[in-house]
């Protein structure tokens, strides 16, 4: 979670001295270029044909979507600590369309978790709504536009592309993601770099610790057994964000914001976690 959390906080360091597409082109670029040698090294080739293309339509929506929107929106102003509670919605969302899509159970608590979640983005959100600086259409499209995409392309990999290796199906993901975000870099962008030390430290944190040492990571606790693990500390990204936020911009929110994000980390934890009943030794 503290490295998962750290996306954010890279985010924020990197684009002041970068625009969002060409930044993640960049990145999204290195990765790849990482991930093939890796499989190229260890005697294993890249997949063809329908696997690949499936895995680069996920990488496009977990990846490109996902991130595109992060860090367009935080590079317009808004705060990381929200981007983080908004996104940090993205277990909720991926179990409702899992339940439309791949036939999976929704129950009770799913849409509990659901309604909580969305009471905490409300209460985060209301103060600033009026206002509308980093609170904008501009800035909330983009990063509930993220949400959704991760969301739907972890149903998309789950239903077409699993079972690949982790090696070459990542480096196909990254492929996909590179293609529509390398094309916003050059249709809407300048392509101008400041290369400071934060950006290049930001780049190759990102793209080393997050884009392949954070989602390996994740993949060996889910192999482990850890599934129920992994999910159940999801909903302290936008908590552990927030702090971060506040230690190095001085990123501060209000107590009914404060509110709002301990609501919706509730939601998602109600959402998220197995419920299990007590099992009671039987009496003599």
């Amino acid at each position: 979670m503290l490295l998962w959390s750290t996306g954010f906080i890279g985010a924020r360091y990197s684009m002041p001295h970068a625009e969002p597409f060409t930044f993640l082109a960049m990145r999204f670029a290195l990765a790849l270029v990482v991930l093939v040698a890796l499989a190229l090294s260890c005697g294993v080739g890249l997949p063809r044909g329908r696997a690949a293309f499936h895995s680069m339509v996920a990488g496009a929506l977990i990846h490109g979507v996902y991130l595109g929107g992060l860090f367009y929106a935080i590079r317009h102003g808004l705060n990381a600590g929200i981007a983080a509670l908004i996104v940090g919605l993205q277990p909720v969302i991926t179990t409702m369309l899992a339940g439309l899509f791949l036939g999976d159970r929704i129950e009770a608590r799913h849409l509990a978790g659901l309604a909580l979640g969305l009471c905490g983005i409300a209460l985060v959100v209301s103060p600033k709504l009026g206002s509308g600086g980093d609170l904008g259409f501009q800035t909330l499209a983009p990063v509930f536009a993220a949400a959704f995409g991760i969301s739907i392309g972890t149903i998309w990999q789950k239903k077409f592309a699993s079972g690949l290796d982790l090696r070459a199906g990542t480096a196909l993901q990254y492929c996909g993601a590179l293609v529509p975000t390398l094309a916003l870099a050059f249709l809407l962008e300048t392509g101008e770099v400041d290369w400071t030390g934060e950006l290049v430290f930001a780049l190759v944190w990102l793209t080393l610790v997050l884009s392949i040492g954070a989602i390996f990571l994740m993949m060996v606790l889910i192999r482990e057994g850890a599934v129920s693990s992994v999910a159940s500390l999801m909903y302290l990204t936008p908590g552990v964000t927030a702090v971060m936020a506040y230690w190095l911009f001085d990123e501060r929110l209000t107590a009914v914001q404060l509110a709002g994000l301990v609501l919706a980390a509730l939601g998602v934890a109600v959402s998220t976690r197995r419920w299990t009943r007590r099992q009671v030794p039987p009496t003599a």
